[in-house]
């Protein structure tokens, strides 16, 4: 069983970086000249990294949640629908806290370019 990422595989993630968060970043002044990291470029930046690591964050926590509870209903089967309950308003909690950090990442991109 193959572990961790193939050549090739990490080859694309590093080429797709380049072409989706390099032109976010660079910009162009009056010369014509582009220069790399301005105020807009990195509050695009910033506000994309921030959303990602919320959206990555609180899919890990509720697959983790969901883990946990398919173990739980395993090893006691009476107890499945309490387990079921907790399960989903632990989801829902994480889910709302995930939105309310999206929306705050988009809006302090917004802030910082303009």
């Amino acid at each position: 069983m193959n572990k961790g990422l193939s050549k090739l595989t990490k080859t694309f993630f590093g080429v797709a970086f380049l072409f989706l968060i390099v032109p976010a970043a660079m910009a162009a002044d009056g010369h014509g000249t582009a220069t790399f990291l301005t105020d807009a470029g990195a509050g695009k930046l910033g506000g994309a990294i921030g959303a990602g690591l919320a959206i990555m964050g609180g899919a890990a926590g509720i697959a983790r949640i969901g883990g946990s509870a398919v173990e739980s209903i395993a090893r006691q089967p009476e107890a499945g629908g309490r387990i079921g309950t907790n399960m989903i308003i632990s989801a829902a909690l994480i889910e709302g806290f995930t939105f309310f950090s999206l929306i705050v990442a988009i809006m302090l991109r917004g802030a910082a370019t303009g």
